[in-house]
């Protein structure tokens, strides 16, 4: 049957169920209040990531810091906040050049006698240091929630003159339901996550390793719902070295900047001037490697007999010899394990052997290379002696020297070497020779 369109007069074919159903849909749309926001791309203007220490805690994100037990983890976190409120040195070095306010909230740890006591030892500015200490309603003391109370939140922190860095202790507070469902970790930390957002403020939630995770990939690793993990835009992870004191802090996912590379560092025990005693963190230098490579390191003894890692060592000299002592990190990792040794085997040898590495800054990417001793490219000689003498302290830091002087050095490794313009005695396997290098 025909119908008659009641504005236009039209004619009207019989209308389809599916016709229908888009149309009253489209009626409902435009009838409601809902309406979806669309941006054009060229209308945004683009913006850099602002980072309170560059590379490894932005600001305005989210960022795990998660590990086992005894990793120092909460110390190593006011340690960060003591660099941001009084101007310190970042762990790869760099200066904090802004400071800012921290904000703690932790269930595990009391202020009064252990998070205060560390933030004094770490030598944090103690007026740019607060602690959320729960909510006052109609007179009653109650928990502070973030998914209720975070607009109160917002206005604690205009009180203060703002906020750089939001410690949470352990994150999994923040989570109302169950940490392992992917929905309720979502729901829960969209707050903090928008909070951070607003005030452009680092948001550090720290959380612990899975049991028996160890070999699994770091961020496999991380407790509860994968969610964390993705929810997040940093991943650190820690580990701490079996019979030593030693600790590591890798970058165990990035989705804003590189995500290789660690630092080694330390828990030391201080006295305060009041007596007390109190934990704090002690940097101890950068270190190359992904995060499965760096906690590999310190998590398993795969040191192996003597004799392995000796030829391990000798082979590890003998390839950058016959490539003019510098080659990319990549290749030998591959020649490391056609020869069956693992990569944290490698790494220490390479310690062992006082072999060098460093970004080539020639390369767009910046790709790591070994090199043997004084190799790396970085003087530029003035004369042939001052290249040979440092050639000759090259050698002698690769293989063992003899009581006189002499460069002991296996004479077929002699042949492979760049030439040099004059000679040096040479201890060869049988006799004393001089070769021309």
């Amino acid at each position: 049957m025909e119908a008659i369109d009641d504005m236009t007069g039209f004619k009207l074919g019989v209308e389809s169920e599916d016709s229908k159903a888009v149309r009253t849909l489209l009626e409902k749309t435009v009838a409601g209040n809902r309406v979806v926001n669309l941006r054009c791309a060229a209308d945004i203007v683009a913006k850099p990531i602002t980072w309170l220490w560059k590379g490894w805690l932005p600001a305005g994100k989210l960022t795990i810091l998660a590990g086992n037990g005894g990793t120092g983890k909460t110390t190593l976190a006011l340690g960060l906040a003591a660099i941001l409120t009084a101007l310190g040195k970042w762990p790869d070095g760099v200066p904090c050049v802004l400071p800012g306010n921290v904000l703690i909230w932790s269930s595990e740890d009391n202020p009064d006698d252990t998070l205060v006591p560390r933030l004094i030892a770490s030598g944090a500015d103690m007026t740019r240091c607060h602690f959320i200490d729960g909510i006052t309603e109609n007179g009653e003391r109650l928990p502070f929630d973030p998914a209720q109370d975070i607009h109160e939140l917002h206005k604690a922190v205009i009180n203060i003159g703002g906020v750089s860095l939001l410690i949470v202790d352990p994150i999994v507070s923040a989570v109302s339901g169950d940490m392992h469902k992917a929905n309720d970790v979502r729901r829960s930390l969209q707050a903090l996550v928008d909070f951070g957002d607003v005030h452009k403020c680092a948001i550090l939630g720290i959380s612990h390793f899975s049991k028996a995770g160890a070999g699994k990939s770091p961020l496999d690793r991380v407790i509860g719902s994968q969610a964390f993990g993705a929810l997040a835009r940093m991943v650190l992870v820690t580990a701490k070295e079996e019979d030593s004191s030693r600790r590591v802090l890798a970058r165990a996912k990035s989705n804003i900047a590189p995500d290789d590379g660690g630092v080694s560092y330390n828990i030391e025990l201080s006295t305060l001037d009041s007596g007390i005693e109190a934990t704090c963190v002690k940097w101890e230098g950068t270190i190359e490697g992904t995060a499965r490579e760096i906690l590999g390191d310190v998590e398993h003894d795969e040191s192996g007999d003597a004799g392995s890692q000796d030829d391990l060592q000798k082979m590890l000299i003998d390839l950058l010899t016959e490539n003019g002592g510098k080659m990319p990190a990549k290749v030998i990792k591959a020649e490391v394990s056609d020869a069956g040794y693992s990569w944290t085997a490698a790494n220490r040898a390479k310690a062992k052997a006082g072999i060098e590495s460093a970004k080539n800054s020639g390369t767009k990417a910046g790709s790591w290379h070994w090199y043997l001793p004084n190799t790396s490219g970085t003087r530029n000689h003035k004369n042939p002696e001052e290249s040979a003498q440092n050639k000759v302290d090259s050698l002698d830091s690769c293989v063992d020297s003899s009581k006189t002087g002499f460069v002991e050095v296996d004479d077929e490794a002699l042949k492979n070497t760049l030439p040099l313009p004059h000679s040096i005695p040479i201890i060869g396997s049988k006799s004393i020779t001089k070769v021309d290098l």
